[in-house]
């Protein structure tokens, strides 16, 4: 209680005294005040004194006092000197004086306080709007000087040739009416010498030149010293012992620098490629049985002149294993491990094979799946043994983690519409979840080829069994125009100009415009294909052509056709496919010469074709642009009659098929293999009468190598013309292998043989027509002479079907240009007239 009193009787002293100094202030105060914006203090009045304590005897003598009142409040008022007045604002010629107040951390009617004035200073310089800044204080007045940054006038570059403008463009943030900074302009610059890196220009120099420009603007110009490409000048491997390193260097995508890569990037150093090399010899090494190995170390080293990179891979091979035991280990009470063992891709005895593991747990995970659980998860373990070199395989089957799809989301797609992204997704929201459907989406929006980064991923949604898939895109041009020449054996030297877009109007769809001009064909084509027409597994397209060809090596006359084909395919699964293509054509036989064949003459003129036809393909290829191994099988039947509407009346069958065999076993290069292809065709007429020639089969050229283009079958015995076939068969084997150059180049080689035979040609039962003379279906003639100056000396002109066979090599170069096919068949059973090609070119696949 004492120490109370005596706080107490502190406190009122020190007021007193504090209240009797400044009583002079309190009326002027509250005049002053009045003019002042914000609160107004009251005036002051001091309380009276206080008693001092008297010293207590005891509580009870001494009762407690009264709660007293607490001292007023004491407000100590502001000289109206020390406070802004106004903010005014110097300089800003572009920036309005609001947005610059917006930015100030002080506002009128604040003190001048210091600290709050540094802090506006930083605020504004942050925003990167100018380039000075001044805060000073000029009577109550705050005052703030601007110096504007200027902004772009226009961004340029000189010197660039490896890299286009556009391309330089899109990796800088510098803009057109972009407010400039020297900063901004130094972090572009390092932008793009990281460009040029990334495309071998390692030795680049790029200095940014500002020039000034009236109304306080500049131009900025990036001149560029490309500098030479930093090739990759040696690739060398340590530790390797299995493989020579001329293997692995073929394993690899990175290639050492040689003169025939100019149309290459591969002898290109890139730290990405490194990357991805690593994992190619990872693959390499476990398909072939080489379960522990590792790439301890991938070096690059860049030479002093900064011109050439020396690549070093450091290699742990480990031993070889081959599998001892296969077990599948499944968790679901309804599925045996011992049912899923037909869809493991390995058997005992096989070395090891990484390849065969990936494939089989993906064939597991399918197989469970269609079982009816959905959420599965395969993971093989193997179990070494190192003194056997074997290992034990063991696949776990258990149930994964029950996560259904909450939502989709696409973000980056500009252009191409959201449905064409959805429409490759392998679920859709609601489903199950698992990582397979997640890598086979990104897979198919790869294929597309519509875009330049995929990238699909997931994340947690609202509750633990939720999750929301983003697929990220980023579209590229579709566009494309060719121009291009080349030489046929078909059609002679060629010209081909073309216009296509594969992804017309973001819709996925595509459409195209195609011109060749050659020596014996000349044809026009449009052609617009959606490939989910109705939003269905569902592709329709239609084609609008002309075509004009001079079929003179092998008949003395000329055709065209011009119309239109509508066509509808549907997939089944990953193997079975069927389309339907209604054709209509008008066509003519014209430039018949004088002399030729009776057959020919009495077709000249034109004729309407109106043809329904189906195929269905069975395909268990590999891959079917670059197969190595599998089979395909293509049947197709066709229609056309005056049911129609046109004037050809026929029914035909045709069947082709292709069976590859890899030789890896036996050379461990899957580049050797060995290919069957069987075709063969049946055309009926239904009204009796001989068939248009446009309907017919012909045999030879590409179809029967080492005999020119319908070189071989019926022929008028009178001219030598040929006239096609009703029944054709062929069947050609093929050694495929690798040629002793680098692959970069792309060339391969092939020893090939063919045979085939032509037959079922129906006779005009005129005097000029073709007349029987013998038992096999030989025709005899009474010229001695046909028009290209062959004696016929009365021999027979063939339609009983008589093979012929061929064989040669020939070599395939899958060029920038497309994949081209150079041939060299010697005939080895054949009649005396038929017609021979010893040399033949090309374009594009045989099957």
């Amino acid at each position: 209680m004492k120490i109370a009193r005596a706080a107490r009787f502190a406190s009122a002293c020190l007021l007193a005294a504090m209240l009797a100094g400044q009583t002079w202030l309190a009326a002027p105060a509250a005049a002053q005040d009045s003019a002042v914006p914000g609160p107004v203090a009251p005036p002051i009045a001091a309380p009276p004194a206080e008693k001092p304590p008297e010293k207590a005897t005891s509580p009870a003598a001494n009762p407690a006092p009264e709660a007293a009142e607490p001292p007023p409040v004491i407000v100590h008022p502001v000289n109206p000197h020390d406070l802004i007045q106004s903010i005014v604002v110097q300089g800003n010629k572009r920036i309005e004086t609001g947005t610059v107040l917006s930015y100030m951390v002080l506002q009128p009617g604040d003190p001048f306080d210091v600290d709050r004035m540094d802090r506006s200073l930083k605020t504004l310089y942050a925003t990167g709007l100018f380039s000075d800044v001044n805060i000073r204080r000029e009577g109550n007045n705050l005052v703030v000087s601007v110096t504007e940054n200027p902004l772009v006038n226009r961004v340029a570059f000189e010197g660039n040739k490896k890299l286009t403008d556009d391309q330089l463009k899109g990796a800088i943030q510098l803009r057109q009416n972009a407010v400039f900074t020297a900063t901004e302009a130094q972090a572009d610059r390092k932008k793009l010498l990281d460009l040029y890196a990334q495309n071998g220009k390692f030795a680049a120099s790029i200095v940014a030149q500002i020039i000034k420009q009236p109304e306080n603007r500049v131009d900025v110009v990036f001149k560029i010293d490309e500098g030479p490409t930093s090739l990759i000048s040696r690739v060398a491997f340590v530790g390797n012992h299995a493989f020579s390193s001329g293997t692995l260097l073929n394993v690899i995508s990175s290639r050492e620098h040689q003169w025939w890569l100019f149309l290459s990037s591969s002898d290109t150093y890139a730290p990405e490629r490194i990357a991805y090399d690593k994992e190619l010899l990872r693959k390499f090494y476990l398909k072939n049985g080489y379960a522990d190995f590792a790439v301890t170390g991938a070096n690059a080293e860049l030479s002093p002149d900064r011109q050439a990179f020396f690549l070093t891979f450091t290699l742990h091979e480990g031993d070889r294993y081959k599998v001892a035991k296969i077990t599948v280990d499944s968790r679901f009470p309804k599925i045996s491990g011992d049912s899923l063992l037909p869809d493991v891709r390995l058997r005992p005895g096989d070395y090891y094979n990484g390849n065969a593991v990936e494939d089989s747990v993906k064939a597991i995970s399918a197989d469970v799946q269609s079982r009816g659980e959905p959420f599965v998860e395969v993971k093989p373990r193997i179990s070494r043994d190192e003194k056997a070199h074997t290992v034990a395989l063991i696949f776990d089957v258990d149930s994964g983690p029950r996560v259904y799809v909450e939502r989709i989301d696409i973000v980056g797609n500009n252009r191409t519409e959201d449905q064409v992204i959805r429409r490759q997704f392998t679920f859709a929201e609601g489903d199950a979840f698992s990582q397979d459907k997640l890598t086979a989406t990104q897979q198919n929006l790869k294929g597309l080829n519509f875009f330049d980064n995929v990238n699909v991923t997931n994340a947690p949604g609202s509750s633990p069994d939720q999750t929301i898939v983003t697929a990220q895109v980023q579209d590229k041009p579709t566009g494309s125009l060719s121009l291009g020449g080349g030489y046929s054996t078909d059609i002679g030297p060629l010209l081909n100009v073309g216009v296509s877009e594969n992804n017309f109007l973001g819709t996925g769809m595509s459409a195209g415009v195609n011109a060749i001009i050659a020596e014996l064909e000349t044809s026009e084509s449009i052609n617009f294909t959606d490939p989910y027409f109705l939003g269905d597994n569902l592709l329709a397209g239609i084609n609008l052509f002309h075509v004009d060809n001079n079929f003179a090596y092998f008949a003395e006359y000329s055709e065209r056709r011009t119309g239109a084909a509508i066509n509808i395919a549907y997939q089944f699964n990953d193997h079975f496919r069927q389309s339907w293509t209604y054709t209509y054509a008008n066509r003519e036989v014209y430039n018949v010469y004088t002399g030729a064949s009776y057959y020919i003459q009495d077709q000249a003129g034109q004729s309407i074709l109106s043809q329904f036809g189906q195929v269905f393909t069975m395909d268990y290829r590999d891959n079917p642009v670059d197969p190595h191994s599998g089979f395909v099988v293509r049947a197709g039947t066709d229609y056309a009659g005056p049911a129609l509407g046109g004037q050809a009346d026929f029914d035909r069958v045709h069947l082709d098929a292709q069976q590859i065999l890899p030789l890896d076993f036996l050379t461990g290069n899957n580049q050797w293999a060995l290919s069957f292809i069987q075709s063969g065709g049946y055309i009926h007429s239904l009204n009796g009468q001989p068939t248009f020639l446009e309907d017919r089969f012909y045999l030879g050229g590409q179809n029967l190598r080492g005999f020119l283009d319908g070189g071989v079958g019926p022929h008028d015995p009178y001219t030598g013309d040929s006239l096609g076939g009703n029944l054709m068969w062929t069947a050609s084997t093929e050694l495929w292998f690798p040629l002793p150059v680098s692959p970069d180049l792309g060339l391969s080689g092939r020893i090939f043989t063919d045979m085939g035979a032509l037959s079922g040609l129906q006779e005009a039962g005129t005097a000029h027509a073709l007349v029987p003379v013998a038992a096999d279906g030989g025709f005899q003639t009474g010229r001695t002479v046909n028009f290209r100056g062959q004696v016929l000396n009365s021999q027979m002109w063939t339609n009983d079907g008589s093979i012929r066979l061929s064989a040669g090599v020939g070599l395939t170069w899958n060029s920038p240009f497309g994949l081209i096919n150079l041939d060299i068949g010697e005939p080895i059973i054949m009649y005396k007239y038929d017609m021979t090609e010893l040399f033949r070119v090309g374009f594009g696949t045989r099957f």
